[in-house]
């Protein structure tokens, strides 16, 4: 197959699956608060590129400090730095702030909309296995006993952006590489 064929092939498959994502007559885009999806599978392309910044604090290496004004996560390092990822944040009235530990982490995560998600959208599913056409994304870091996450998202265009019902967007690219650098125990400071 000639070099030009294969690329059309190829194009001509990533267009076919493409498509706004679709579970039990459920419209995605809208999930979580969403916007409009562009769902790319894993495309990971944030926005924000991921890098390390000079980050003088008092927080212990190891720290993930969520700033929801800047829309950014830290990830304290040694040395006065951080690793500085860009996040999707909640939309007005679903902010909030606090000290929490990951008290869980999981790899391709199901959802399960919580009971006062379901009142606002009687639409969406009862449970979603994980996946990539799930919400949630590759990665989950569970916040304490909250109904909150750090977790991944199929929609890198909503990184930098107010749109979730509370939990922390981040791509996929980059919630694997954190999920990869913290344990369960980990403190994560969230300022509102």
């Amino acid at each position: 197959m000639t070099r030009a064929l294969a690329l059309l092939v190829v194009a001509a498959a990533l267009l076919a699956t493409s498509q706004p994502s679709r579970a039990q007559g459920v419209d995605m885009r809208d999930i979580m608060g969403g916007g409009p999806n562009f769902f790319q599978h894993g495309s990971g392309g944030s926005p924000i590129p991921r890098q390390t910044v000079y980050y003088p604090t008092n927080y212990a290496p190891g720290t993930i400090v969520v700033n929801t004004a800047e829309r950014r996560l830290y990830l304290v390092l040694s040395n006065g730095q951080a690793l500085r990822y860009g996040i999707g944040v909640g939309r007005d009235g679903f902010r909030w702030g606090g000290v929490h530990h990951v008290s869980a982490k999981r790899e391709w995560p199901g959802w399960t909309p919580p009971a006062q998600m379901r009142r606002r959208r009687p639409d969406l599913p009862g449970h979603m296995a994980g996946g990539i056409e799930n919400p949630l994304g590759a990665r989950a870091l569970y916040l304490g006993s909250t109904l909150y996450r750090i977790h991944g998202s199929n929609e890198p265009e909503t990184i930098g952006q107010a749109v979730s019902s509370g939990c922390f967007r981040m791509t996929n690219e980059d919630v694997i590489d954190l999920y990869d650098r913290v344990g369960v125990g980990t403190t994560v400071v969230v300022k509102n």
